[in-house]
């Protein structure tokens, strides 16, 4: 499995710890959109794309398996990131 594309958007909203938003592409066959990048408290890291439950919580819609695609998903995604123009300013 190789990501073949990242697509990221920055976003800047005073007291939203979400810094971005990306999408990837997997083998030029397979997109995954709305995958969010995070402010934490120890550094950007990514959330996947969820959904709201019945019961109220949050359950990832989809979602890397093992540590190691998971790892590689965050390194390109915030690679991605670091390469991206900065969002507009807010008015």
């Amino acid at each position: 499995m190789k990501i073949t594309s990242v697509n990221v958007r920055k976003i800047e909203k005073e007291g939203s710890r979400m810094k971005g938003i990306a999408s990837i592409l997997i083998d030029d066959s397979f997109a995954v959109h709305d995958i969010r990048i995070i402010e934490g408290d120890n550094g950007l890291f990514i959330a996947m794309p969820s959904r709201k439950t019945a019961a109220g919580t949050y359950r990832d819609i989809a979602h890397p398996i093992n540590p190691e695609v998971r790892a590689m998903f965050e390194d390109a995604i915030l690679e991605a990131y670091d390469k991206a123009e900065d969002a507009p300013e807010e008015e």
